[in-house]
């Protein structure tokens, strides 16, 4: 959530802010009326306890009545608290006055092509056909198990997943990420803290509960939701930040929305394995360290020799959450086109006043931390850019060399 001070001190600062994103900025009005009527009401009630810690023993009517008036605010003092704190939710972090300025993804900004785009000698497939002849991905059980966009991988597409996997933990860990496997539920409190309600349908949380349904508990859409709730309600001492987490789970996500010809086979899914770089750090070290995060993705690409292109999101296009974003697209020649594969946010203090993470300044100082994230790989998607632009005619995979000695081979066979 945003600073209050901010919202109080720089109505119009916030309300640019909102406003770029595409939020509507009478929220902040209505924040901004429910603070003065709340601490109005808290005024009240330290004037009567002041009152009442003048009164001497005969005063015992006057004390009687002090108590009442005391009694009747705290329920309307408790009611308004709660509701601050749910319109307070609802503005979105403000985008740096740096970001693109633009509506939606149509102003996003490409700042940056690397690698060159294969040209076949004979017609590609596509990853679901690959898959299918090759007889290494199955969404027809998966269909039959568990429902639509469920899939299971065999042989060479279960072993390409979990080289992938290696690889990225390896590459991560010799950067000085602290390797992490994280549970995939996690409590409301946490996957809405860190913005997983998005506006309408399109990544609905799974949200599972006991027999009482009560203790209700969230699939996570990514390890950044477990890795932020690990330092919830904790001051981090500044000597150990940048605090760099490589955090590896099982994803899930409802993806209700309505979608195009491109989000067919492994595009869009609804449960995939992910790993997750996610950073701790001061606010004067965020903006260096969310390049640092998407240099990591670059390379990591750039390693496995996939064509792609980056995107800067436009201040409409960054979500509730970011105050800057980055998307890696990879070529996909099943598509003839780009897809995106990755993203990296930085969401500065945002999700630490949610969560109520701060560290602690030489001078004895606290203030909340800065929180980066960003993908390493989605064996989901890496698995298709890998699969149509590594396809040979006969219909098999070659694998990258980064990936061979995880694999134990170079090519994946029919």
């Amino acid at each position: 959530m945003l600073d209050i001070k901010l919202i109080r001190e720089n109505p119009e600062l916030v309300k640019k802010g909102v406003t770029a994103k595409g939020y509507s900025s009478e929220t902040v009005d209505e924040v901004i009326k429910l603070d003065v009527q709340r601490r109005n009401l808290i005024g009240q009630s330290e004037t009567l306890r002041a009152q009442r810690n003048q009164l001497t023993k005969n005063d015992i009517e006057k004390g009687k009545l002090i108590k009442q008036q005391l009694k009747n605010i705290e329920p309307e003092l408790k009611t308004l608290e709660i509701k601050l704190a749910e319109v307070l939710n609802t503005i979105p972090n403000l985008p740096f006055d740096f970001v693109p300025q633009g509506k939606g993804e149509q102003d996003n900004v490409e700042v940056k092509k690397w690698g060159d785009i294969r040209e076949f000698s004979f017609s590609p497939k596509d990853h679901l056909e690959l898959g299918k002849n090759l007889n290494i991905l199955d969404f027809e059980t998966g269909a039959k198990v568990v429902g639509s966009n469920f899939y299971y991988l065999y042989r060479d597409g279960a072993m390409l997943e979990l080289a992938l996997v290696s690889y990225a933990m390896k590459l991560l860990e010799k950067e000085g990420f602290i390797p992490v496997i994280t549970p995939d539920l996690a409590k409301p409190r946490f996957y809405l803290g860190t913005g997983y309600a998005p506006r309408g349908k399109e990544a609905q949380t799974y949200v599972v509960s006991d027999e009482t349904g009560e203790n209700k508990l969230g699939l996570i859409a990514t390890a950044e939701v477990t890795l932020a709730g690990k330092h919830a309600d904790e001051i981090i001492p500044v000597d150990k930040l940048p605090l760099k987490y490589v955090g590896y789970s099982h994803c899930f996500r409802q993806e209700g929305g309505s979608y195009g010809k491109y989000s067919r086979g492994l595009y869009r899914v609804h449960q995939f394995t992910k790993v997750e770089m996610f950073i701790y750090c001061t606010s004067e070290e965020s903006n260096n360290l969310h390049e640092y995060i998407l240099s990591l993705e670059e390379k990591i690409y750039q390693n496995l020799g996939i064509p792609y292109r980056i995107l800067e999101m436009c201040s409409g296009d960054l979500g509730a959450m970011a105050a800057r974003k980055f998307d890696i697209e990879a070529w996909m020649p099943g598509r003839n086109d780009y897809g995106e594969v990755t993203s990296t946010s930085n969401c500065t203090d945002y999700q630490a006043r949610n969560l109520n993470i701060k560290y602690k300044t030489k001078e004895g100082n606290t203030a909340y931390v800065h929180m980066l994230n960003g993908t390493a790989l989605a064996t989901s998607r890496l698995p298709i850019a890998i699969m149509e632009n590594y396809q040979n005619e006969d219909g098999s995979i070659s694998i990258p060399d980064e990936l061979q000695t995880f694999m134990g081979k170079e090519k994946i066979l029919p």
